[in-house]
């Protein structure tokens, strides 16, 4: 068995700092590296690159809404042009570092509001999709089990890889409980651990009303501006290797 461990990365912003990226990063296998929208700037692009580069970690954009004092986590009223537009911009910005960098881009996961709202909107999520074939149709996009984004990408023929999550809790309908819901961000590290080993043996979660629900694991997301990512990329890696789980880049 092989899974892929993810983490949303470079999400500081000028004097800002958010996560631990240098040292979360020598624990995972594939980067989501903000793109300047949502959080980022262009030196921190750059050294993160350079970052994932030096520990061979797999890079993808992730991009998110215009919304830098609301993390990208504020729902946009946007159109089907200017989310798909929104998405190459972002891009772009990023694979000029990986560029100057020598790395290749390998994956694209959207950000906040904008992967909910493409994960139930299908013309948001086809948006996103030809987006991202338009630019790099090699390019793999991370998405949502069983979500909108999938089955979009799939329909315009690129690759796909279907995400879970360690930290957050489920509707029951597959979704992602909204962050303003007590229990949406789980935060007790054994409670995470024993979700990922389930997730990926059994194909299952337990939703935040009890309901076990189907999901497809090919990549684990740690989101890095939970307090406890360090500890939790640690801890799921090292269960992961006693499980013989290998861990994988996209």
């Amino acid at each position: 068995m092989k899974i892929d461990l993810n983490c949303d990365l470079g999400e500081s912003f000028g004097n800002y700092k958010i996560g631990m990226d240098e040292e979360v990063i020598k624990f995972i296998s594939s980067a989501n590296i903000a793109c300047g929208f949502h959080a980022s700037d262009p030196l921190v692009m750059a050294k993160t690159v350079e970052l994932a580069k030096e520990n061979r970690v797999k890079v993808g954009a992730h991009p998110g809404f215009p919304d830098l004092v609301g993390f990208g986590r504020r729902n946009i009223n946007v159109s089907s042009a200017e989310l798909k537009t929104m998405v190459q911009y972002q891009i772009g910005a990023l694979n000029a570092f990986c560029i100057a960098k020598g790395v290749k881009m390998n994956h694209v996961k959207p950000h906040g509001a904008m992967y909910n709202m493409a994960a139930k909107d299908v013309n948001l999520a086809t948006s996103i999709a030809e987006g991202i074939a338009e630019v790099d149709s090699s390019l793999i996009l991370l998405g949502l089990s069983g979500s909108q984004l999938i089955s979009a990408a799939k329909q315009v023929g690129l690759k796909t890889a279907a995400e879970v999550f360690a930290d957050r809790a489920y509707e029951e309908d597959g979704s992602l409980v909204a962050r303003t819901k007590p229990g949406a961000v789980i935060t007790n590290e054994d409670e995470v651990i024993e979700r990922v080993i389930r997730m990926i043996k059994s194909g299952c979660v337990k939703s935040i009303t009890g309901k076990e629900i189907p999901i497809q694991p090919d990549s684990i997301c740690v989101h890095g501006d939970n307090p406890k990512a360090l500890n939790f990329v640690k801890m799921i890696r090292e269960r992961l290797l006693q499980e013989n789980i290998k861990i994988e880049g996209l």
